[in-house]
């Protein structure tokens, strides 16, 4: 239940949910401002909601399954914060309806974000290899090595079925290698080598 949580806990769960990659401890407080202490990481440890693993000098926390069923679960009774403005008390609205709202429409909320996840790591990858307009897929595809390649494949389909990113092939067959072949999507007929993503 939500109350067993303080609301940087919950801030936390809900970060965590969204970026499905990990999040640095020092991450927390500087660019989001939630306090998270050594006795709220090891409750959520205990409590099975997220995993920590220490990286250098720093713990990167990872949201568990259990961790986005009780997000799924609690985003609905969340409260407005006192004094909120009319926006943010409208997009608490939006927030707590959501998952009804994706019942409602036979989709699971958890397969949504997983999605919007996948697309941020593509992106991510993308803005890192990026030196020009195309990346080769040959590039891409290491570095979303952790994520099932048939979710990576259907979220660039519809990536690109969405005008939000392109998929085309290298005309220049001669240059390809087979990591190109390998890391190619077929579109019809035609494999994909190389993307390119609209800047958001």
């Amino acid at each position: 239940m939500s109350e067993m949580y303080d609301s940087h806990e919950q801030a936390t769960l809900l970060l965590l949910l969204l970026d499905r990659n990990g999040v640095p401890n020092p991450d927390l407080k500087k660019k989001y401002g939630i306090k998270f202490p050594a006795t709220s990481r090891d409750k959520l440890v205990k409590d099975g909601l997220i995993e920590s693993t220490k990286v250098g000098i720093r713990n990167v926390h990872k949201i568990t399954e259990a961790g986005i069923d009780w997000c799924a679960r609690e985003l609905g009774a969340i409260e407005t914060p006192l004094r909120s403005s009319p926006l943010a008390k409208m997009i608490f609205e939006l927030a707590r309806n959501l998952p009804d709202f994706l019942q409602w429409h036979d989709t699971d909320f958890a397969d949504v974000l997983d999605r919007g996840s996948v697309e941020k790591a593509i992106r991510d990858a993308y803005q890192d290899l990026k030196s020009q307009d195309w990346v080769r897929l040959a590039k891409i595809r290491p570095q979303t090595e952790g994520i099932d390649r048939k979710t990576v494949d259907d979220v660039l389909l519809t990536m690109n079925k969405a005008n939000r990113a392109a998929l085309a092939p290298d005309s220049n067959r001669k240059v390809l290698t087979d990591e190109d072949h390998r890391a190619a999507i077929r579109i019809g007929s035609e494999d994909k080598h190389l993307l390119a993503i609209e800047e958001s």
